[in-house]
């Protein structure tokens, strides 16, 4: 199979103004982040390679952190469309290094929409200031606890459950987690933001999602078939597969995605009346 190379390497010095001027701000990049996308963007465009395999580990020694932070740097450039991951095998990650004017989501003028004022759309609904806040932003840029309207599309999201335990929640329970808590650099995106009870919020702490959902299966508060759809609903997410049910969607959408009351793949159908072991399920006792 032949790789695709570029066709010259491209200038260094504009590539880094690109980054600094306006990738670094636009994307809210991280420090750990540009450290990451430099090293690769070193290592490849800037050699005129166009793919770059390498592993965590020497990732992880290069820019001088450990193997966990370095990874979840490299799936936050990769939802951003900075990389695009084309294998991953035991010899390492392959992926293309985008550059600063190739990536989409960076691409000034590109995302914001040109029609932002009040009015009617060509389908004739009214936009109200609510449709504005969530259409004025790009989607993958908007910071999710910034306004109460998008916070709001998170808990909408989940249906009134808990993205964990899937109790049912009321109004004094719910909450939102990072599902990449913020001390590992998890961004307030809507790919890292999960409604949630505020049991599962303080047991989680800063423990992976993945290892926290087999706690809760091992408590016997999950079911087999409930830890299995949590952990695909977790790959869907960090995919940008659950999209936030934002004000936008509410007002333009004609027609429902499904009938009202039935499952999907990720969200499990609401019953009529809420289940007594998931409503009010008593927090486990401390030892």
């Amino acid at each position: 199979m032949k790789t695709k190379t570029p066709d010259a390497a491209p200038n260094a010095a504009e590539v880094w103004k690109q980054m600094e001027d306006v990738l670094a701000p636009r994307l809210r990049l991280s420090v750990l982040d540009r450290s990451v996308y430099s090293h690769l963007l070193r290592h490849s465009r800037l050699e005129g390679k166009l793919r770059l395999r390498f592993s965590i580990q020497w990732l992880a020694r290069a820019v001088r952190v450990s193997g966990g932070p370095a990874r979840e740097a490299v799936r936050r450039l990769a939802a951003l469309g900075a990389l695009r991951l084309v294998e991953r095998t035991k010899a390492g990650h392959l992926v293309e290094v985008r550059l600063p004017d190739e990536i989409r989501a960076a691409v000034p003028g590109r995302s914001i929409p040109a029609k932002s004022r009040h009015g009617r759309d060509p389908v004739g609904v009214h936009r109200t200031s609510a449709t504005l806040d969530t259409q004025a932003v790009p989607l993958e840029d908007s910071d999710f606890l910034q306004t109460r309207v998008l916070r709001q599309s998170i808990h909408s999201r989940e249906r009134g459950l808990c993205f964990y335990c899937l109790r049912r929640l009321t109004p004094s329970q719910k909450c939102l987690d990072h599902v990449v808590p913020r001390v590992r650099f998890g961004r307030n995106s809507y790919r890292n933001l999960v409604s949630c009870c505020v049991e599962c919020n303080s047991q989680k702490s800063e423990r992976p999602a993945r290892d926290f959902l087999r706690c809760l299966y091992r408590e016997q508060r999950l079911t087999t078939a409930e830890l299995a759809d949590r952990l695909r609903a977790l790959d869907a997410l960090a995919a940008g597969k659950l999209r936030p049910l934002t004000a936008a969607a509410r007002f333009l959408r004609p027609f429902p995605l499904r009938p009202e009351g039935a499952a999907s793949q990720f969200h499990p159908a609401a019953p009529p009346t809420p289940s007594p072991a998931k409503a009010a399920r008593p927090a486990p006792s401390l030892p």
